[in-house]
């Protein structure tokens, strides 16, 4: 049988197939992205993600999908990202489908929010447990301008530069180090080429909006010591407003209007909302009241009663509508280059240097700016300080309406006020990434033996600046709302009391500012490895890897100084910085113990071990053993054990405390169906924590409350242990009987434990434990005003507990051979999600929360039981065609309400020529042709769906021409 052949038909068969079959570049990766001198081997020996060790890739002992070039047009998509995020293992992550990132504040890990960045999230233990590399080698972390993020964004690598993707599913920190608990992602850059290599991709959605245009050219040059590539990327993605699509209408689904009794809108009126505290002798009958008939520009004509006076009672009808003011997809635009150049110095040692450069605009929108102030709004900052003085000459109301910051007793509760005349709030980030790697590998021998060897330097800048416009400066807004007498130079009196378009555009100028955020990360990595063959024994020979790395990461984040001091009335957040480095050496072994005896057609056992320092948290030492069996030709079987660990990113070690806001429901409130009004046992601890007995405490502001969130130095490295199972068969005799020209079945099964994992507490879980089991911990975390409002809930990063998954991969792969009718294939491939589980420390011992099955809401992500995959083609001459299906299995929201099952479609045909010399491709492709809508969540943060999970409704169409010289 052919060897090319069955090394072909194994990668692919074992690979996840979005597209059309995937395609192996049977050449040798180095370490440090090189293609070493020799790597032809009889033996087709080549270095794959898992090992270090060169090995024949039909051995390999680790779970890796590849995935080429025309693996990755299939899809139609135009983000690396977006691609492997369909992958049943992967959990999503941040995308540009998720808008929140921009207004919603700081993540809980801490670690900052890559507001237009996309990540990849393997096994739903978030993206920072994921490790991505370029060829081998640390590319250099995210950044947005809005914190230090410990993740790459996948988005700042062009697509023109890659050659192939191959995602290692199982835990390898013994070999790769800190964030490869969860899995790895290698992204190999082309090393050569030969000729002009371009493609042009033009898509829309069926409703007319979020319009792609997608560019990739690249050009190469072989010679005989020397290759050289360049290439560039540009792509642009319009909106998709959440005022175009049905779901997103109203806070919730479903809802028709602000006075459902589900509610969601907020207190955050246009013609405003004022709430006077109980008590008050000049309150007027109602207690909440609004603006009668907008604008009310004068103090002469504000007449303070309610009855055919200027105001009236306020009522959920006055309620604003914010979600069809957000993005359902956030416009981006990318464009950048790269080079390649590789020289050989010699018959054993080569260099190659490579640059990359990725500039990237995005934005994110949320509705106008609701300005909340008194002692209630719950800013945690000044304007939860402001009084509005008696000679404000807006002020109706013939008295000051005092916060009782200065001691005296408070008047008022709040005031809201939906900024409409200041426009929409917009963040606006530019972002620049270079990247700078340099090798020298070669090989040398050693008797019979070779040996290989490479170094590696690795640079890499990200820098982030973020314009955010429609925020106001709380010390000016206080000034403009005290005395009169002390509102002088460029000051203007402030009318918050008159309704929409009673700000005039000298008052906004003396309140507004625009803010203007930067941060920045910094990777300085250098390697050095050696591999090869020590010594033979009679099942082969044993092969060996040693390797060196030193490290230096830095990061900041650096807000708008008037944010620092305090005074934004948006997101507050504190400048951070810092840095580590860390020195690590690893060792591999391979040794093979039996061959071609019965029952054995080979046996191996393999083992890694990597010692690591850092310069915050200590030292660690990981290790990892795999056993490997083929007892007949078709069958081969493998089992491994590894530990892993996750050293604190900058971001959770450094970052400031920063407010996060949270759609979350508070149980104490007394209003129908709350556990407030259920349960005596809730009623005590909710008294106890602050709410007032009498029961007058009912959320005033709704939607969201706010969690403060923040980096600890104190923190230690997380650790994990993983096992895994699998097998793959590839049956001979469906191939020699001509049944299939490729048949194989692969399953694995893994089972991994994160101890000691880096988060907040759940706020949800906070005030539920507070309310339900008046638990001293969680009541400490939430802090509430005089009249039970909850300022804020404390939710900073430790050492939390741990996190268990379990579950089964499958790929079933079918190829036929070549018919008059033409070739016919199928794939198959899915994720069982048989556990996943968070369990932390409690004042009663340890609280343990399967999410298997469900969708958390907030931060979203969905936990399917089931995910899949199904892809058929078919190719006859110059024509192909493909049909993807993509199952995703039903999840249930925490009040037990059911999101459906989900089945995407897409289609795709490809026609290329004989004609035109078979150079040209012209696509056209669908996207969710049957028009599916996301199952609609009520606890989710995205516009009433998860947008990790789901797509963005409607169908998506595209056309694409691409050329190869």
């Amino acid at each position: 049988m052919n060897r090319k052949f069955i090394l072909r038909s194994y990668i692919a068969l074992s690979a996840l197939v979005l597209g059309a079959p995937v395609t192996l570049h049977a050449q040798a990766v180095s370490i440090g992205g090189a293609t070493p001198a020799g790597d032809s081997g009889a033996d087709d020996a080549i270095i794959v993600t898992g090992s270090r060790i060169r090995r024949d890739p039909l051995d390999n002992s680790s779970p890796v999908i590849t995935l080429d070039q025309s693996s990755l047009a299939q899809t139609g998509l135009t983000s690396v990202a977006d691609v492997l995020q369909r992958l049943p293992s992967a959990a999503g992550g941040l995308n540009t489908k998720v808008n929140n990132s921009g207004n919603i504040g700081n993540p809980q890990d801490g670690g900052g929010v890559g507001a237009g960045t996309s990540e990849i999230d393997l096994r739903y233990l978030l993206a920072k447990r994921t490790l991505v590399m370029v060829d081998g080698l640390r590319y250099v972390p995210a950044t947005a301008a809005s914190g230090i993020p410990s993740t790459v964004d996948l988005n700042s690598i062009p697509e023109s530069q890659i050659e192939r993707i191959e995602v290692l599913q199982s835990g390898q920190s013994p070999l790769y180090g800190s964030d490869a608990i969860a899995g790895v992602v290698n992204i190999i850059t082309k090393a050569s080429q030969d000729g002009l290599r371009a493609s042009a991709q033009y898509g829309k959605f069926r409703a007319g909006d979020g319009a792609t245009q997608d560019y990739n050219v690249s050009y190469g040059v072989k010679g005989p010591t020397t290759s050289i590539v360049i290439g560039g990327t540009y792509v642009k993605q319009d909106k998709v407003s959440t005022a175009d699509r049905s779901i997103s209408q109203f806070p919730n689904p479903g809802q028709t209007s602000c006075t459902d009794p589900i509610g969601g809108c907020s207190s955050g009126a246009v013609n405003g909302r004022i709430v006077f505290n109980p008590g008050n002798p000049s309150l007027p009958a109602g207690g909440s009241i609004t603006v009668r008939n907008a604008p009310l520009t004068s103090r002469g004509v504000y007449d303070p009663t309610l009855v055919g006076g200027s105001f009236r009672a306020f009522t959920t009808a006055d309620r604003f509508n914010f979600s069809p003011f957000n993005y359902f997809l956030t416009p981006s635009e990318r464009f950048g280059g790269f080079l390649s150049a590789k020289q050989e110095l010699g018959s054993d040692i080569n260099l190659r240097v490579k640059a990359v450069y990725n500039r990237r605009n995005s934005q994110n929108q949320a509705a106008f700016l609701p300005l909340f102030v008194g002692p209630d709004a719950g800013n945690g900052n000044l304007l939860d300080t402001v009084s509005i003085d008696a000679t404000n000459p807006f002020n109706p109301f013939g008295i000051t309406l005092s916060s009782g910051a200065n001691g005296t007793p408070a008047t008022y509760s709040f005031i809201g006020r939906r900024l409409v005349e200041a426009g929409q709030r917009t963040y606006t980030q530019h972002v620049d990434t270079w990247s700078t790697t340099g090798t020298l590998d070669g090989s040398f021998d050693v008797g019979a033996h070779k040996f290989y060897w490479d170094v590696n330097a690795v640079v890499g800048l990200n820098d982030a600046r973020q314009t955010f416009t429609g925020n106001v400066n709380a010390a000016n807004v206080a000034r403009a709302l005290g005395p009169v007498a002390a509102c002088t130079g460029t000051c203007v009196p402030l009318n918050i009391f008159g309704g929409a378009g009673s700000i005039t555009p000298a008052m906004l100028n003396y309140i507004s500012f625009i803010e203007r955020d930067t941060s920045y990360q910094r990777l300085y990595d250098y390697t050095a490895n050696l591999s090869g063959d020590l010594f033979s024994l009679p099942a082969g020979n044993v092969g060996v890897a040693l390797g060196y790395e030193h490290r230096l990461q830095k990061g900041g984040f650096t807000p708008d100084p008037i944010i620092q001091a305090g005074l934004g009335a948006d997101i507050p957040a504190q400048a951070a910085s810092g840095k580590f480095n860390t020195d690590e050496v690893y060792g591999e072994i391979r040794v093979p113990i039996l061959k071609d005896v019965p029952f054995f057609r080979s046996l191996e056992a393999d083992g890694a071990v990597r010692h690591s320092s850092y310069s915050t948290s200590g030292s660690s030492t990981t290790f990892t053993g795999t056993g490997l069996w083929k007892p007949i030709d078709d069958l081969l079987l493998r089992g491994s054990y590894a530990e892993g660990f996750r050293a604190p990113s900058i971001g959770e070690l450094f970052g400031a405390q920063s407010r996060t806001d949270a759609p979350i429901d508070d149980p104490c409130t007394n209003v129908a169906g709350s556990r407030f009004r259920a349960s005596a046992t809730v009623r005590t601890n909710c008294i106890a924590n602050g709410v007032p007995a009498s029961g007058s405490y009912a959320e005033p502001l709704g939607g969201q409350i706010g969690t403060l969130t923040g980096g600890n130095n104190a923190l230690t490295p997380e650790t994990s242990k993983t096992w895994l199972f699998g097998g793959v068969y590839s049956p001979r005799w469906a191939r020699e009987s001509g049944f299939a020209s490729q048949l194989s079945i692969e399953a694995n099964y893994y089972d991994i434990k994160v101890s000691g994992a880096i988060a907040a507490i759940n706020p949800q879980v906070t005030l539920s434990r507070c309310a339900e089991l008046g638990d001293p911990a969680a009541c400490g975390n939430v802090v509430r005003t005089a009249s039970g409002i909850i300022s804020r809930v404390v939710g900073l990063l430790q050492n939390i507990g741990e996190i268990r998954t379990r579950g089964i991969d499958l790929t079933v792969t079918y190829r036929t051979p070549e018919t008059s009718a033409g070739i016919f294939g199928l794939t198959l491939n899915g994720n069982h999600l048989a556990r996943y589980t968070e369990s932390f420390p409690t004042a009663d011992g340890v609280t343990t929360i399967s999410y298997k099955g469900t969708t958390r809401g907030f931060p979203d992500q969905s936990y399917p039981k089931f995910k899949g995959n199904a892809v058929a083609s078919w190719s006859l001459g110059d024509l192909g065609a493909s049909f993807t299906g993509r199952y995703i299995n039903h999840v249930a929201e925490a009040d037990g309400s059911r999101l459906r099952n989900t089945f995407y479609g897409d289609v795709q045909i490809v026609l290329t020529p004989s004609f035109l010399d078979k150079k040209f491709d012209f696509t056209i492709g669908v996207i969710n042709v049957f028009n599916r809508t996301p199952p609609a969540c009520t606890s989710c943060t995205g516009p009433n769906y998860d947008p990790t999970t789901y797509d963005v409704p409607g169908q998506f169409g595209y056309l694409r021409v691409a050329y190869k010289m």
